[in-house]
């Protein structure tokens, strides 16, 4: 299994005193250690106008600059919000930022569910997912041929002769491309188009080994010219992820900040998101105990280990996305990264045993 941790650039407003700068020097900092503990990825997520969660206007932009802070560990954005970006540019921006660092780049994008910040770009909410399966085509068209001439309902792009999309990436024919997907449309269309797959941080296990089997027998659809794509049939979960020396440090340390950060999701900011990923939190969010039975990673390296076990055998899970909400603090923070690095990882490296059929 390989291992990654998706940052919001979240803030924590009582630390992080408005306008909350210094939260990107706080998570860049877990970045590069990250880096220096050996995770596979550092995830960076595109949101905008909230210090409810996250304040990253450009994960380009981030992804650039920490090209140069990073050495082995790859950035992905989890993810470019399609239906409010031009896929012109984000052809160019992805060759341009695996450049940077050196093939390290991993594009994840996904149709959004933060309806106001489609308000404030005056883009129609309701519509984004006909946006975004609009934009899908035209992106690898670009990325393959290098070359476009398409007028649609929802954008124009032409790049013909003698122009072509530049530069190029050193991942050939493009960077990993994976899909952030929760329904049973998003997750088709995953594997149609042949992208990997990120699911959901809170949706139970027996509900993410229904849908990765949705995402698989989509795979099946997936055109021979899009079936060289570095991340087809990978399957990425978001968990929330907390790491203590036993069961009972890490609920007292983890418990108030995990329930402060659902009780975010469960609000109206999020546009029903919870009810979409999870009929079972959406409806009646749970006790810290309900969601840490198949919801959240948060226990003793052991009960963690165990637990990722039991997703990997249920969902054929081949990414963890590690996830937790700004409140632990630094220290804690960084400490559970730790001890997840050391204790966890280990016991997970290895080969995997035989799928089970999801």
């Amino acid at each position: 299994m390989e291992f990654g941790i998706l940052f919001t650039s979240h803030p924590n407003t009582a630390a992080e005193p408005y306008p909350h700068r210094d939260v990107h020097a706080r998570v860049t900092k877990q970045i590069v250690r990250a880096d220096e503990l050996g995770y596979d990825y550092a995830w960076v997520a595109e949101h905008h106008f909230s210090n409810e969660y996250g304040i990253m206007p450009d994960v380009f932009v981030y992804a650039g600059y920490l090209a140069a802070l990073t050495k082995r560990i790859k950035i992905g954005t989890a993810v470019v919000t399609l239906p409010l970006a031009n896929p012109l540019r984000v052809a160019e921006n992805s060759a341009f930022v695996d450049i940077l660092t050196g093939g390290r780049f991993v594009l994840g994008l996904g149709s959004g569910y933060r309806k106001y910040e489609f308000d404030a770009f005056g883009v129609d909410f309701e519509n984004r997912r006909d946006i975004q399966e609009e934009a899908l085509p035209v992106l690898l068209d670009l990325l393959h041929n290098k070359r476009i001439d398409h007028k649609g309902k929802y954008f124009s792009a032409k790049v013909t002769e003698p122009y072509e999309l530049f530069p190029h990436p050193i991942q050939q024919p493009h960077p990993p491309i994976f899909l952030a997907a929760s329904t049973e449309r998003s997750l088709g269309v995953a594997g149609r188009y042949g992208f990997g797959t990120m699911m959901s941080s809170w949706t139970p296990f027996p509900e993410l080994a229904r849908q990765a089997k949705i995402y698989r027998d989509a795979l099946e659809q997936t055109p021979a010219k899009w079936r060289q794509n570095g991340a087809r049939g990978h399957v990425d979960v978001a968990r929330w992820v907390y790491v203590a020396e036993t069961d009972a440090k890490a609920k007292r340390e983890s418990e108030e900040g995990i329930m402060k950060n659902l009780a975010h999701f469960s609000s109206g900011h999020t546009s029903g998101y919870l009810g979409t990923v999870s009929k079972d939190v959406g409806a009646s969010p749970r006790d810290y105990d309900a969601l840490n039975k198949d919801i959240l990673l948060h226990g003793s390296p052991a009960s963690v280990v165990e637990k990722i076990e039991t997703l990997r055998d249920m969902a054929g899970v081949d990414s963890v996305m590690l996830h937790y909400p700004p409140y632990y603090g630094q220290e804690k923070a960084l400490a559970s990264l730790e001890l997840f690095a050391s204790e966890v990882i280990p016991k997970l490296k290895s080969p995997a045993p035989k799928r089970k059929t999801a």
